[in-house]
């Protein structure tokens, strides 16, 4: 079973369609791997990309499919800014605590205001 998930790319290889997301809920990270589509054709992701995608859960790994970029590189300096907490906190739980929905690391946009958004352009 799937979910629609909004989450930020921190890190993207566009030659072999591969990313790790950061999802809303503040969960473990999400794996996308587009083994489908050739680089010239579908969603090119970047670090920093806002996207919608269906979660699906495969053992112990979340995976990411049919990502939509909604807003390219909304937080570009996401992932460096996740790394000096981890490192400032001295461990990846405090920075896990840090980025819980209390807005200290990023906020994610209420699910209307997107909807309306989208609906807008």
């Amino acid at each position: 079973m799937s979910q629609k998930m909004y989450g930020v790319v921190l890190w993207a290889d566009p030659g072999d369609q591969k990313a790790v997301i950061w999802c809303e809920d503040h969960g473990d990270l999400a794996f996308y791997h587009d083994t489908v589509t050739s680089a010239h054709e579908g969603v090119s992701l970047d670090a920093g990309d806002l996207i919608q995608f269906d979660l699906t859960q495969d053992e112990n790994l979340r995976l990411a499919r049919n990502p939509r970029r909604l807003v390219q590189r909304q937080y570009p300096d996401l992932a460096q800014t996740l790394r000096s907490a981890n490192a400032a906190e001295g461990g990846a739980s405090r920075c896990r605590d840090a980025a819980r929905p209390s807005g200290k690391v990023v906020s994610f946009p209420d699910r209307r205001f997107l909807a309306e958004t989208l609906k807008a352009s």
